[in-house]
Order: structure tokens, then sequence, then C-alpha cells
């Protein structure tokens, strides 16, 4: 603004102080994309429990129960053979004792995956602990294979002999455990790329 000082008509310029550029509006962090993946970290830790849920369900009933292969006129599992409605313990087989341990571990380590994912879902678990929860869920899905496999190949030459659901359940019981390890490693991956994201300022 040009403005008159006596009668000298020499004009003066007058300027407005320049007020200092708050630093929020030239740096900002990225909150939503922190909000967005901790939405989809809790997602893949819901998933990752209902499908250890679903391993352990599948896991303890293929175990427990006595139907993995059917032949005339009875059915067998891991521990007992039954016919016309007579059960008997079966005589001890090393593959079937290979089986039945590797089954029954498989269980074992899904339970206490599972019931660390609870932990880790109601509680802001860290990425060790995640990762722990990972391999064994994993470790339960290999035990599945190794069982699964032996008892398959002890089982698919004999003619008279057919697989029946607890058998089947077991096969199911595999990918679910997999899936369910791939959800918290992701989980965990997706905290610790977050974190990263944040710790830095984003110039507008």
């Amino acid at each position: 603004m040009v403005t008159g000082e006596g009668g000298s008509g020499t004009p003066e310029v007058s300027q407005r102080p320049t007020l200092p550029t708050p630093l929020g509006s030239v740096f900002k962090t990225p909150w939503g994309a922190h909000s967005r993946g901790m939405g989809v970290k809790r997602s893949l830790q819901s998933g990752g429990v209902l499908l250890s849920l679903l391993t352990n369900v599948l896991a303890v009933l293929s175990t427990a129960t006595n139907y993995w292969t059917r032949q005339h006129g009875g059915h067998s599992g891991l521990w007992q053979e039954c016919s016309k409605g007579t059960c008997s313990n079966i005589p001890c087989q090393t593959m079937l004792a290979m089986t039945g341990a590797c089954m029954v571990l498989a269980a074992g380590f899904g339970l206490v995956a599972m019931a660390m994912g609870l932990r880790i879902r109601c509680q802001e678990g860290d990425a060790m602990r995640g990762q722990t929860t990972s391999a064994m869920l994993f470790l339960s899905g290999l035990l599945l294979l190794i069982a699964l496999t032996g008892y398959t190949v002890k089982n698919a030459w004999k003619q008279d002999v057919f697989f029946s659901w607890s058998y089947f359940s077991g096969w199911l019981a595999f990918p679910f455990s997999i899936l369910a390890g791939f959800c918290f490693l992701l989980a965990d991956m997706i905290v610790q790329s977050t974190e990263a994201i944040s710790g830095f300022p984003v110039c507008l």
C-alpha cells in the first residue's frame, strides 16, 4: 500500500509481515493409510482365527472318529475297527501309529495357534507372536500332510477298502491350516509396513 508522508510526496510502501507457515500444512502423516492398514490387519486376523477354528474342528473330528476307511461289513479309523456294530482296538502297526501321532500333534498345535490368534485379535499383539502363530499353523498343516500321505500310501492299493468321511475331513483341514497361517503372516507384514510408512512425513 502506498501512502504519502508530510508534503514530500515521497511514496512509502508498507509491507505486511509474513506469517510463518505451520509445519502441518507442509508435512502430514498418512493417517488414512494407517487406518486402512489397521482395518485390513484386523480382517486378516479375524479370518485367520476362523480358519484355524475350522482346522481344529476338522482335525479333531477326523482323529477321533472311526470312518477313515470302509470295507465289506465294517469300517475303521486310526484306533479302532468296527464290524457289525462291534468295535475293537486295532493291533499296533507302525504306519498307523505314525499317522495317529501326527494327527494328534497337528490338532494340538492347531489349538495352541488358535488360542494365540484369539489373543492377538483381541489385543495388540506384537509381530513376533503373530509370526509364531503362523509357524505353528504351518507346522500343523505339515503334520496333517505327513499323516494323510502315509495313510493313503498304506491303504490305496487295497482293492476292497474305500476312504470315508473321517479321512476326507483330515484332508479338508490341511488347506484351512495353511490359509490361516498366511492370514496371520500377511497381517504382520501389513503392520510392519504401515508402521514404517507412518514414521516418515509426506510432503504435500
